[in-house]
């Protein structure tokens, strides 16, 4: 039996700092883990243009710990508008590392998101000359689509189609959540990777909705059947590169998720690493930890990886049932669970 890992520092390809004092009190739990963060742009207003990523950065970088090596990469929200030169620059100038298409009202603060994939074509056609990754939320929005079926419909409806139109741009399908995003991935060349949660591995729809309504289980995309999650489980363990850690750790407090309309997202970051890790012990497959976690986002994004390491080592180690942040309360993933995991001091 395993009873420690070390590996090299991982990085974060997918999550939500927020802004302001959430933002401030959540990015030292992604910071004691990652070395790096692909930051989520869909603030109120959203990170649009290259000045607002450069001030939203520097709003991240201020709330690092002291003498913690971390690195923020930003990304800029795509709209039916966006300026094809000002994101290049942005690229060009060390700022943007990729762009995120949100459909019109996918999820949380997606109100100006694209609202026609087509309009995006000048910009995704830049991005394939500039070699900008581009980062892909996969649903369609549409009131007539189940909502477990928008996945499926968004790689048949756009998906397909911006790879066909533009075979070079690089495409991070993120938090895939079903067994025909993993198998749409792997049928692509090495320019189309997929990032996949820890929630979207521990948890099938039941957690949403057997008992009664599971509020802190809800996030975008939902979860889905059974034979989704054991294929999003055997893309993870499986080795390939085309798959990576992505956590899509989106903090609410309590008094958000906890409502007549609670909001999506779940709050992993505290223990994200341990959750993953449980995972990959779970299914044989702790020698591929290293990859997934560590080396296969820095590979598809072309960025060197972490000189340093992190070590991990079995513990029994009692999640809380909340945090304090903000004056409020705010719900962790596995909060109140029991977890075979912990980063070593």
């Amino acid at each position: 039996m395993t009873n420690n890992l070390t590996i090299r520092r991982p990085d974060d390809w997918h999550l939500h700092f927020r802004d302001g004092d959430i933002m401030r009190g959540v990015v030292p739990y992604t910071a004691r883990q990652f070395g790096r963060a692909i930051v989520m742009p869909n603030l109120s207003p959203p990170v649009t243009t290259a000045a607002m990523a450069a001030d939203y950065r520097d709003r991240i970088m201020a709330a690092v710990p002291a003498g913690t090596d971390f690195t923020p990469l930003m990304t800029c929200y795509l709209t039916d508008t966006t300026d094809p030169d000002d994101l290049a620059r942005g690229a060009a100038d060390g700022v943007f590392t990729a762009a995120k298409l949100y459909p019109a009202n996918a999820t949380t603060n997606s109100a100006h998101g694209v609202s026609d994939v087509a309009k995006l074509a000048p910009v995704l056609e830049r991005m394939e000359a500039e070699g900008i990754v581009l980062c892909v939320h996969g649903e369609v929005t549409d009131a007539d689509i189940d909502v477990f079926d928008r996945e499926a419909e968004f790689i048949e409806r756009h998906l397909r189609g911006i790879i066909a139109d533009f075979p070079r741009l690089k495409v991070v399908f993120e938090h895939i959540t079903t067994a025909d995003a993993v198998d749409f991935v792997k049928s692509c060349g090495a320019n189309v990777a997929a990032t996949i949660t820890p929630q979207h591995l521990h948890i099938n729809r039941n957690a949403m909705l057997v008992g009664g309504m599971q509020p802190h289980n809800y996030c975008l995309p939902v979860a889905k059947r059974e034979t989704h999650r054991l294929a999003l489980r055997a893309a993870a363990v499986s080795g390939s590169p085309k798959f990576f850690l992505g956590t899509d750790s989106a903090p609410h407090l309590r008094s958000a998720k906890e409502t007549s309309c609670g909001c999506a997202g779940i709050f992993n970051a505290p223990y994200a690493l341990e959750s993953y890790l449980t995972v990959f012990e779970e299914e044989g497959a702790l020698d591929h930890f290293e990859g997934f976690a560590s080396l296969h986002g820095p590979a598809f994004y072309g960025l060197p990886v972490n000189a340093d390491s992190i070590t991990l080592e079995r513990a029994e180690v009692a999640v809380p049932e909340s945090f304090e942040l903000t004056g409020e309360e705010i719900v962790p993933w596995h909060g109140g669970q029991t977890i075979g995991w912990r980063i070593a001091s």
